[in-house]
This record gives structure tokens, C-alpha cells and sequence, in this order.
């Protein structure tokens, strides 16, 4: 019985929370193991849209237990909102179905206002943040300056760790013209948000530990896509975590043998929001059309999605980097009706053929994609639930895809509803 990790093999925005969702139906225990209130998961369930960014999906459901793992950076406030608004929804959370690791990384409203001052100066590049301080924090984090759970319980050591902080912020904040923190100010806010997150805190690692040798099946649930990686992403143009599978053993606690099938999400086209190369970009009447019949804005920002063909070179590299073993194939309903569908099997770059996307940031700006045309389907894939009610060019697509990123179907998810999900392969089953 494995343990199941879901990535996103793109640039995010896949269809992970419903995956998730309906995966945690065959899980205990759901994991968030990196991220912050950047990620943005919506969920439609019998018509009732629900949209998640820091809670584990799988809260939706009755009898799971929700982890917020140590690689997460945490928003308190913005947890607080968020537990309150599907609290409105008539979803409840509680310490019988939430715990925070009590190593978790707080986001405080100082890194949000250096995120949103770096990328509003004109003496840098952008690079396309959400603004939420979740880089600032990171930088923090490694920087060991941060406030973590555990410290909010423990006056003395509060003291000291807002000192350290403040030591470094007040001096960045001076050269950004912004007005210093006020640490008796900063300790006040930290004071009062601290009894709604501390009954949360656990050592999340003895927990999950526990569960596993109980027998308990564990989603661990991923944010953002492997194409924003720091590490293999379009590096600057990337979130400051780590977004691969492997992140999943060390943002919750658990050794590298608690990862067990890797399920990677993938999109049966491209988006991307915010900066950075992106080579199959569509700017003409095909891309708009992807975008306005895939709904595609940004859950959190609202931003309208960058959209384009499928890229089986993007999505193969990514499959290897993480160990994917099966994807999860999403919005294939938007592409019914297009006479014809195209995927980027290679790039060209300066009369050269590649099979990767390269390192380096000049050269990715330059890579320009090779396309096989293949004809599209005139039925609804919409709602589907078996290989039968999907039109036969349908499935010629996907098996298509399979061959390009050599990696097989597990899942094909054609609609938004929880239900609307064509399995081929059950993850937990391996």
C-alpha cells in the first residue's frame, strides 16, 4: 500500500486540489509539505465552489486529518481568514482534523510589504511574485532569523527571535525608504493571532510517523508546478521553495521511504502566470480561446493565465526530475471541438534541436517549439467517467501524450466536479 505524492508537472495551476480531493477519499492523512498562501486550489463539490490555499484539501472531507507540514511558510492571519470562510460553507476545522508542525515558518506582514516594495522598483527585474511574502520569508527561513510555531508560545524567545529579525529588516527597510517595524508592535500582533494557531501545533513528524506505522495511507499534497522549482524551474522566474517530490520527505518530517507513488498533475495544454519563458506560448485567437473556455485566471491573483499548446518536452523533463510515475490528466474538456490540437515535441534553438529545456535563462528565452499536429475531437469529453464516453480521437490524444513524455495515464480528470475523473491506475493501489 503506498503513500502517494501529488506534484504539479507544469507551471502550476493543473487541477492539483481536485486530484487531491478525490484522492483523499483513499487517504487518512493529507500533507502539505512546501508553499505558503500563494498556492491556489479550487474545488467544486455538487456545485459548491470551495477555494483553498494553505488548508490541505483533503479538510473537505469528514474522518481525515489535515497536516500543514515544516516546509511550509504560514500566514497566520491569512490562515485564521481562510478557516473562517469555508467555516461559512459549513466546513469545520478544528485540532480533530488540522495540526501545524510546530517547526512551520510564519509569513509576517513585513514580508509581505518587502515582496510588494521589491517587485515595485524600478531597480530590479520582476519577477512576477504574488506579493505575499513568501520569498522574504524563505530567505528568513535559511537565513535563521525566522519566527516559527512553537516560538509564539514562549514569550522569552519571541523576544529574542524578533530582535534578530528586526536587526535585519529595519536595515533592508531603511535602504527601501519604508519606516521601520516596531518590534513591541510586531510582538502584540504575534500575541494576539497565537491562540488561534497554536492549539493547531504538533510535532508533526511523531504524528505522521505514527500513522505510517499504523498502517494509514498519506496524500502529500504539492504547490505551485515543478516548472517554478528554485532549483530545475525558470530560474528567476520561479517560487523560493522546493516543488518536486522530493520536497515531500523533507517539508513534513518523514524519511525519503514514506514517499511511495509520485502522481504527477498535468494539463492537457500550457499555462503559466507571471514572468519567465514560455515557449509555446499562444498570443493569438487559439490562446485566447484556451484561456476563456478553460476559465483560466489565477485562483489567488486573479491574473489572467498565459496559455498554449501542450509541451511533452517540458513535461517529460519534469516527470523525470520528481520520479513521476503515473499523471494525472486534466481539462481535457477544453479542447473539444478544435479541429486540430498541437504538441511541442522539441525546441529549436539557433538551428539547433533539443530535447530539454535548457539551464541557462538566455537560451530558454531563445528555445522556439517543434510542433506535431494531431486532429482534434468533435464530441464532449466533458463529464466523462470511463475510456468509453471519451471520443476515440480523445483517446488517441492522450495515448499520444503518454508516448511523448514516456510516462502512462493514471487519472484523466473532464470537469471541474469531484466525480468527473476516468481511473486508470488507483496511486494507493501500487
Amino acid at each position: 500500500m503506498a503513500n502517494v505524492v501529488v506534484v504539479g508537472a507544469q507551471w502550476g495551476d493543473e487541477g492539483k486540489g481536485k486530484i487531491v480531493d478525490w484522492l483523499s477519499e483513499r487517504a487518512d492523512v493529507i500533507v502539505r509539505f512546501q508553499g505558503g498562501h500563494n498556492a491556489g486550489h479550487t474545488l467544486v463539490i455538487d456545485g459548491v465552489v470551495y477555494k483553498l490555499s494553505l488548508l490541505p484539501s483533503g479538510i473537505l472531507r469528514e474522518g481525515k486529518l489535515g497536516v500543514i507540514g515544516n516546509g511550509v511558510v504560514l500566514d497566520p492571519w491569512a490562515l485564521v481568514d481562510e478557516i473562517e470562510k469555508i467555516a461559512a460553507q459549513g466546513v469545520t476545522v478544528g485540532t480533530h482534523n488540522l495540526i501545524i508542525a510546530e517547526n512551520t515558518p510564519l509569513i509576517l506582514p513585513l514580508h509581505g510589504e518587502l515582496d510588494r516594495a521589491r517587485e515595485g522598483s524600478n531597480a530590479v527585474a520582476r519577477i512576477g511574485t504574488t506579493g505575499r511574502g513568501i520569498g522574504p520569508a524563505y530567505e528568513d527561513k535559511v537565513g535563521r532569523r525566522v519566527i516559527r510555531v512553537a516560538d509564539l508560545a514562549d514569550e522569552p524567545t519571541l523576544d529574542a527571535r524578533i530582535e534578530r529579525l528586526l536587526t535585519h529588516h529595519n536595515a533592508l527597510r531603511r535602504g527601501l525608504g519604508l519606516p521601520e517595524v516596531d518590534g513591541a508592535a510586531l510582538k502584540a500582533q504575534l500575541l494576539a493571532i497565537a491562540p488561534r494557531i497554536l492549539p493547531f501545533a504538533a510535532p508533526a513528524w511523531k504524528v505522521l510517523n505514527e500513522a505510517r506505522k499504523a498502517g494509514k495511507r498519506i496524500l502529500f499534497e504539492g504547490a505551485q508546478g515543478s516548472l517554478l522549482d528554485v532549483d530545475f524551474g525558470t530560474y528567476p522566474f520561479v517560487t523560493s521553495s522546493t516543488t518536486l517530490a522530493g520536497s515531500a520527505a523533507s517539508g513534513s518530517g518523514m524519511g525519503p521511504g514514506a514517499v511511495g507513488f509520485v502522481l504527477g498533475i498535468v494539463k492537457a495544454y500550457t499555462t503559466r502566470v507571471g514572468e519567465g519563458p514560455f515557449p509555446c506560448e499562444l498570443h493569438d485567437e487559439t490562446g485566447e480561446h484556451l484561456r476563456t473556455v478553460g476559465h483560466e485566471r489565477g485562483t489567488v491573483t486573479g491574473r489572467n493565465r498565459r496559455c498554449g499548446w501542450f509541451d511533452a518536452v517540458l513535461v517529460r523533463q519534469t516527470c523525470v526530475l520528481s520520479g513521476v510515475r503515473g499523471i494525472a490528466l486534466t481539462k481535457m474538456d477544453v479542447l473539444d471541438g478544435m479541429p486540430e490540437l498541437k504538441i511541442c515535441v522539441a525546441y529549436d534553438l539557433d538551428g539547433q534541436r533539443l530535447d530539454y529545456l535548457p539551464t541557462a535563462a538566455d537560451q530558454q528565452a531563445r528555445c522556439t517549439p517543434i510542433y506535431e499536429t494531431i486532429e482534434g475531437w468533435a464530441g464532449s469529453t466533458a463529464g466523462a467517467r470511463s475510456w468509453a464516453d471519451l471520443p476515440a480521437q480523445a483517446v488517441k490524444y492522450v495515448r499520444r501524450i503518454e508516448e511523448l513524455i514516456q510516462c502512462p495515464v493514471a487519472l484523466v480528470s473532464t470537469s471541474p466536479e469531484r466525480e468527473d475523473t476516468i481511473l486508470v491506475t488507483d496511486p494507493f493501489a501500487d
